[in-house]
């Protein structure tokens, strides 16, 4: 048992207050659904924890205007069962309601849940690090140390965006669905409020996969903005996974669609479970452009979406899979411009 302070302040200034008063070791927390677990496997060690439950204002799901706006505390199962968001913008309630299982969307934030870290099975099961005499180098986990997915078990890593020191997927379903509709998310630190795009939040890997967000030291989420779209009602969020429910995507596919009848006007591909980042497919995205959209089409544009992809020993499967996903996902996203 390692021992850690705590507190709980009233407003969004306070935490910021509280995080930079607290030093190195200062950690948010909310639902804790992410950081209780690596707690559990030491990976994360927290001296201070910085409970941001009681802060006011950050709690609201509001669609008006030109944008849906969420607080960084609503619950993953409150925006999934919210009627406005599943009639208008179904990928974003699909993507909540496919993940995790229904006692943890309860407890999980939505702000909580764009800094999950990686399943790896190396990064997971390799608490301590080699410096610790750990058989399972990671640099995620223990920079420099190495990479032992590469050459390894790999059957769950990723086929786009790996580099030389990491493979590891990026786990989430959420920040998928925010990437395909161009979401943003408010920041607040000791410099003050910014706005980061979702698709920037994410480092790839490079040379320093252990630097996954693009967040500065003490800045936390206070909401996300997902600007309206045409596309949004005719939307889904689609996943393949290991089982049906409480399991991580193998692949999975974000896709809105702005149509003309059966023409596509504007396609939005995001893609999941085979990336080392939420994945914007934007090179399928402009071969769907101004056609008509078919089944042959559609398994065209999801082989596009993989074209750049690099298998490692048992991960090939999963540029096809891939592929028939995107495929599946926008036949059933054209289903709804009828709808």
């Amino acid at each position: 048992m390692r021992a850690f302070s705590y507190v709980r302040p009233q407003t969004a200034a306070a935490a910021i207050e509280a995080f930079a008063a607290a030093g190195a070791g200062a950690r948010y927390i909310a639902g804790g659904t992410t950081l209780y677990d690596l707690m559990k496997l030491d990976i994360e060690q927290p001296k201070h924890l910085i409970d941001v439950t009681a802060v006011q204002g950050m709690d609201a799901i509001e669609i008006r205007g030109d944008q849906l706006r969420f607080g960084a505390l609503v619950p993953m199962s409150a925006i999934a069962a919210d009627p406005g968001v599943l009639r208008e913008y179904p990928v974003l309630a699909e993507s909540l309601a496919r993940a995790a299982s229904q006692q943890l969307r309860n407890m999980a934030t939505v702000g909580g849940n764009l800094l999950q870290r990686t399943r790896c099975l190396y990064f997971r099961n390799g608490a301590g690090g080699t410096s610790a005499g750990n058989t399972y180098p990671c640099n995620k986990r223990d920079p420099g140390s190495g990479c032992a997915a590469i050459g390894g078990a790999d059957r769950g890593q990723a086929v786009l965006g790996q580099s030389a020191s990491c493979t590891a997927v990026s786990p989430g379903d959420w920040p998928v669905a925010l990437v395909a509709l161009d979401a943003h998310v408010e920041v607040l630190g000791q410099s003050g409020a910014r706005s980061i795009a979702v698709a920037d939040l994410y480092r790839l890997p490079g040379k320093t996969p252990h630097r996954e967000f693009e967040l500065k030291q003490g800045e936390m989420i206070t909401a996300i903005v997902v600007p309206k779209t045409p596309a949004g009602a005719c939307s889904t969020y689609y996943k393949i996974c290991d089982r049906e429910s409480y399991a991580f995507a193998l692949a999975s596919a974000a896709v809105a669609l702005e149509m003309d009848g059966g023409v596509v006007k504007q396609a939005r591909i995001a893609l999941g479970g085979v990336a080392t980042v939420p994945w914007r497919a934007t090179a399928a995205e402009a071969s769907l452009a101004g056609r008509t959209l078919t089944p042959e089409l559609a398994l065209a544009a999801g082989h596009v979406a993989f074209a750049d992809a690099k298998p490692g020993r048992d991960n090939g499967y999963k540029i096809e899979l891939g592929a028939r996903t995107v495929a599946d996902a926008l036949m059933i996203a054209a289903g709804r411009n009828a709808a």
